[in-house]
């Protein structure tokens, strides 16, 4: 990169000690942070309104050109704070200028003088005003004006005069980041351009232009960094396996497999066979049958001769992957051990000793697999459910149990396409998009407190048909917040409402062995409804359950409802959900429309995405997902999308990143996989 590039921000004229220190609170430390500090949006002074014709307390800002009319003396209308008031005519009417401890820009307008506004009107047809707008001289050279994120101690007026200095600086010494095949490819202006006009755009289109450029060079950069990523982790398969047919697996299965799932085996398979040691994600939505697939890649393993492992991130969600494998798996003569931490340390070390000793061909566990106690003979196939709970290192240590076993990770969190080629970009992808055979759709009534009475109504009639249901909570104790929580609902209910039949409470707080107890009592059957909080949210399968009501459901994301929602309709029995929120705000009314309309958790995925970001999307900020400072996951898909082609395409040619041309890319990608190491 070019020296002067990298270079403190100290060294752009204007820019001072005291001025770098506020620039670095908006991560501007050197001369190229600074070019690439975008603007939020853009004024367009070539338009104004007339006075006359704005519409107060209208969402949108306006753009107006009048003169100052007349001052009004300042005024104190409490400690600290200091009232200024101009009137701003047009000739076609006034407006009301106010201005809040604004007093040196005020002193500077003058009576008579030409200005123009940039800001939100309120009051009413008869009385216009404006709150602190932005204010420029009317011979402002500029047409389109660039308006910047801002921190205390940093105007508008500065960072364009440093950016100004900045573009001085550099022109004419730029070397363009993007190499010229890739850029021609995606019709991108040059890096220089980008940064005039993405600062100082003589027109609209020139910024779009400019924009463009910069949000692409963020995601090429990226997706060569998860490229080279993956390069260095392209291992070669010290598991080979030889193909097998399902044949036998799938003449035991107690259903048949659906098209995604056959199609997803034989990706498996193929991966399994391959040169290189396969990485796959399995990915598919609620109930659409990753358990049977994950049985049949174990199946395929142990054909040939290796042990395969299952990590899950709960003890309940362990004991019923072991279960379901014992089930599939036992008839074929594969061995099936579980091994969990609440264990006792006796038939922990059973356990571990028979995967040691290769007396177990397949072991489903939490944690537990990955302590320095748990060998395998010959692991060949390690997987991950719900693989975003884990950290990488947690992954690596499993990995590490045997010598560079296969890989397949799977989710039931339907992930957005824009996100899945972020966050899962180092995998090859299989999706399960369809649901098994008897799979009913569950109907889903979002309602406010009002009519819990008759929800709980609702759930009475389906308890009395036999069926048994579960009541979700946000918290589980009182918080202070204004939460229902599991604890004294579980109480409230047991005591009033739900008196007469077997309730259970089910908690994250609770010892892996209460856990156990009290899902094996409701699978059992001899708990007719289950108070409990999001710790029923993965895996949990008891076919029998057949409604849902989620309390606060507005302190949920909607992938969250949408995983929650899937505890029930797994047994081909008409099922429902009921969504109590007394949240009435436009953005939870959408929420609430959106979810109650569809089962599709792919496009609820996409929805939750829009509305939360993708940094949450996950429910908690996911370690190693790239915070962009241009790019916008939720807008910039098929950006994304050229971005990924284009740079598997350059690092076919150049996987290292070792050509000399290629060194700027090289040091851009290296803070990248730098950063998501210190991260992870």
């Amino acid at each position: 990169m070019n020296d002067k590039l990298e270079r403190d921000v100290t060294y752009v004229k204007s820019v001072g000690p005291k001025k770098a220190e506020v620039l670095a609170r908006v991560g501007i430390k050197t001369v190229y942070d600074l070019l690439q500090y975008c603007p939020r949006d853009y004024v367009d002074l070539s338009e104004p309104s007339e006075i006359r014709t704005v519409t107060p307390n209208d969402e949108r800002s306006y753009v107006i050109r009048g003169r100052i009319a007349s001052k009004l003396p300042p005024s104190h209308i409490r400690k600290g704070m200091t009232l200024c008031k101009a009137v701003v005519t047009d000739d076609t009417d006034d407006i009301t200028l106010t201005l809040f401890n604004q007093e040196y820009t005020f002193a500077n307008l003058r009576e008579g003088d030409d200005v123009v506004l940039y800001g939100k009107v309120t009051g009413n047809t008869f009385r216009r005003e404006m709150s602190s707008p932005l204010i420029f001289p009317a011979n402002t050279p500029d047409l389109i004006i660039p308006v910047y994120p801002l921190t205390n101690g940093l105007t508008q007026n500065a960072i364009r005069k440093a950016v100004k200095s900045a573009l001085d600086l550099v022109e004419g010494e730029v070397e363009d980041v993007m190499p010229p095949a890739v850029r021609e490819s995606a019709a991108m202006c040059t890096q220089y351009y980008a940064w005039e006009n993405v600062h100082f755009p003589k027109s609209m289109i020139g910024a779009h232009e400019a924009r463009r450029r910069l949000i692409f060079d963020e995601l090429f950069v990226h997706s060569l960094a998860i490229g080279y990523t993956r390069s260095l982790d392209n291992v070669y398969n010290s598991c080979p396996m030889e193909p097998v047919t399902f044949h036998r697996f799938e003449d035991v299965l107690p259903f048949k497999l659906t098209t995604a799932q056959k199609k997803a085996l034989v990706d498996i398979a193929t991966g399994l066979c391959g040169k290189r040691r396969m990485n796959r994600l399995l990915q598919g939505d609620v109930g659409s049958g990753k358990t049977a697939v994950a049985a049949g890649a174990a199946y395929f393993a142990f054909m040939n001769g290796y042990q395969s492992c299952m990590m899950a991130p709960t003890e309940i969600l362990a004991a019923q992957h072991y279960k379901t494998f014992r089930t599939l798996l036992e008839p074929l003569g594969i061995r099936v051990g579980l091994l969990t931490g609440s264990l006792t340390p006796k038939n922990k070390r059973a356990v571990q000793e028979s995967a040691a000793a290769g007396e177990l061909d397949c072991l489903i566990g939490t944690h537990a697999l990955f302590s320095e106690n748990t060998a395998f003979k010959r692991l060949g196939l390690v997987m991950t459910d719900e693989q975003h709970r884990f950290g990488v290192e947690q992954r690596a240590a499993l990995s590490a149990k045997g010598s560079d076993p296969h890989r397949l990770t799977m989710s039931a969190t339907p992930i957005p396409r824009t996100l899945a080629l972020i966050f899962y970009g180092d995998l090859e992808i299989s999706v399960l998009d369809e649901l098994p055979e008897g799979r009913m759709p569950v109907a889903t009534y979002a309602v406010t407190g009002r009519v819990r009475e008759r929800a709980y109504g609702f759930v009475k009639k389906q308890l009395d048909m036999g069926h048994q249901g579960y009541i979700v909570c946000p918290a589980v104790d009182e918080s202070g917040l204004d939460i229902i929580d599991a604890k004294s609902y579980y109480e409230k209910l047991a005591r009033g409402a739900f008196a007469d039949y077997r309730l259970g409470l089910l908690h994250g707080r609770m010892n892996g062995a209460e856990k156990e107890e009290v899902m094996e009592l409701f699978k059992a059957g001899e708990i007719d409804l289950l108070v409990a909080t999001t710790v029923i949210e993965v895996g949990v399968d008891v076919p029998n359950a057949t409604i849902i009501v989620i309390e606060n459901a507005d302190r949920f994301g909607l992938s969250q409802l949408h995983q929650l929602r899937g505890r029930v309709g797994r047994g081909g029995h008409e099922s429902f959900c009921v969504l109590i929120t007394d949240n009435t705000s436009p953005d939870n009314v959408k929420r609430m429309k959106t979810i109650s309309s569809t089962t599709d958790g792919f496009r609820i995925a996409e929805e939750d995405l829009k509305l939360r970001g993708p940094g949450d999307f996950f429910g908690t900020n996911q370690h190693g997902l790239p915070t962009f400072k241009i790019a916008d996951l939720t807008r910039d898909v098929n950006l994304l999308e050229t971005a990924q082609k284009l740079s598997k395409r350059f690092l076919d040619a150049d996987p290292r990143l070792e050509k000399p041309e290629n060194a700027v890319l090289r040091e851009l990608v290296g803070k990248i996989v730098e950063g998501a190491a210190e991260m992870n």
